[in-house]
């Protein structure tokens, strides 16, 4: 696996990690830990989106939306413009596109996107730990 915790350093350092105190007896703390979590959550949930996120991570650069099309198997056309759109509608994923005939639009994940790597990394961790305690084979 390859480690993200370089690309995420480019985030500019008006993002701030607040530390976090997981013992807290704070409730009202505990619920809005719950509710942001879901609203991560619910940004990247889709069939489609963590494909599309995995895939751009992978690229290392934009990639063109045929490309992408290839990439993410099994999703047809108009499934994939719908994920995209919503992406870059939350910040995840940044479109452009080259005034050319044919168009040429690219892909690219944006400053939040980037910021996802951690994050995405922990939680391919945690499915492969889940896989390997459940005696599980690891997916294909």
């Amino acid at each position: 696996m390859v480690s993200t915790h370089k690309k995420v350093s480019n985030v500019p350092s008006t993002v701030v990690k607040p530390e976090r105190e997981w013992q807290c007896e704070d409730p009202e703390k505990r619920r809005q830990w719950a509710a942001a979590t879901t609203e991560a959550l619910q940004a990247i949930e889709g069939k489609w989106k963590i494909v599309i996120i995995c895939q751009l991570f992978a690229a290392k650069a934009p990639v063109r939306f045929s490309e992408l099309e290839r990439l993410v198997e099994g999703a047809n056309q108009k499934m994939l413009i719908q994920q995209l759109k919503q992406l870059e509608k939350d910040g995840i994923v940044v479109r452009k596109v080259f005034p050319q005939v044919p168009p040429r639009v690219e892909y690219a994940l944006g400053e939040l996107g980037v910021a996802l790597g951690p994050s995405m990394e922990a939680l391919i961790e945690w499915a492969e730990m889940r896989r390997s305690l459940r005696g599980e084979a690891p997916a294909v």
